[in-house]
């Protein structure tokens, strides 16, 4: 068990986006988040009081979380000095990261020399099954994007929220380090051997009552060259009844890939269903979720009503009015 609450270690990420673990925290479970970390060079900000270790154990934190999820995902040798540093003041750490805390010698050495307790939720705890495609009951909604990092995640979680508000029966299942974070459960998909990959969603998303909706947290992109296969794993392992596409209108090219632009909408729309279709004939695309962070509100009206109009599908900023319009194209069903 991970002890709360935390410290957002946001370590020297280049811009927001690269600390989208510490933001996914703060934005779902600010109770969590006590304050945030942040050393020289470091272009993201949490709007979170900004501690020193002292401080922030003073105030009753007590895990070190790495809220950075760097390109690799790597543990910087430039961290190791507050890594350290935290340890021998009485924090755990925890880590989403690709590389394992598990895995630096020192690290491990002292925190056992001082009690201390390192956290690699990224790690699979189970031995995942082989899928085998078999119809499950109870309902399941997927989010699918047109690139990494627009809001996959944000949008189950508003819908998860708006559900419980409306008490539907419904269930966040993370696939994630940040979702995993948040919740305390799930599948860290990409950490997982490619053979089980479907076969962990299936296990995440087992038989349950016909009115029950699993709302799977997305990963990758379909149209994304390095992190296709996690989204196909999930399209196939969730048999998903409900497609939501997701979008981030002023990306220039796909993250970390500048020779690659983003596809459209309607591509997402007619690749992922007819991917989706394989594992379940009767899926359906039943809304769009637009991250609108960079448009001031008159651009981002006018963004989701062209595409409402375009599409023809319910399209919100589920962040920002919130995720009954989804809830309701689910509810349809």
């Amino acid at each position: 068990m991970i002890e709360t609450p935390y410290l957002l270690f946001l370590g020297d990420a280049p811009d927001q986006l690269a600390a989208k673990v510490a933001q996914g925290i703060k934005d779902w479970r600010p109770e969590y988040a006590l304050g945030q970390f942040r050393m020289d060079g470091c272009k993201a900000d949490m709007k979170l009081p900004d501690m020193d270790l002292a401080q922030a154990y003073e105030a009753g934190a007590r895990t070190l979380v790495i809220g950075v999820a760097n390109r690799g995902g790597v543990i910087s040798e430039s961290w190791k000095s507050v890594l350290h540093a935290a340890l021998e003041q009485g924090f755990d750490i925890a880590s989403g990261l690709h590389s394992l805390l598990a895995h630096e010698a020192d690290l491990v050495a002292k925190a056992k020399e001082l009690g201390r307790t390192l956290h690699d939720v990224r790690i699979p705890s189970v031995k995942y099954p082989i899928a085998n495609g078999v119809k499950r009951s109870g309902k399941r909604c997927l989010a699918i994007g047109t690139d990494c990092s627009v809001g996959k995640m944000y949008t189950a979680l508003a819908m998860d929220a708006e559900m419980r508000a409306r008490d539907m029966k419904a269930t966040f299942r993370a696939t994630g380090q940040t979702g995993i974070l948040i919740t305390g459960d799930g599948v860290p998909l990409d950490a997982v051997i490619a053979d089980f990959m479907a076969g962990s969603i299936e296990w995440l998303t087992p038989d349950n009552d016909a009115d029950h909706w699993d709302l799977i947290e997305g990963q990758g992109s379909l149209f994304h060259v390095s992190y296709s296969g996690v989204t196909l794993a999930l399209v196939h392992g969730g048999q998903p009844d409900a497609l939501i596409l997701c979008h981030e209108p002023t990306r220039a090219h796909m993250r970390g890939l500048p020779d690659y632009q983003l596809p459209s909408l309607e591509q997402v729309r007619d690749t992922g269903l007819a991917l989706a279709r394989v594992a379940n004939p009767a899926c359906q695309v039943v809304g769009v979720s637009v991250n609108t962070q960079h448009l001031d509100d008159a651009a981002a009206r006018a963004c989701l009503d062209e595409i409402e109009a375009r599409l023809g599908l319910p399209t919100v900023d589920p962040f920002r009015e919130g995720a009954a319009r989804l809830v309701d194209a689910l509810a349809a069903i």
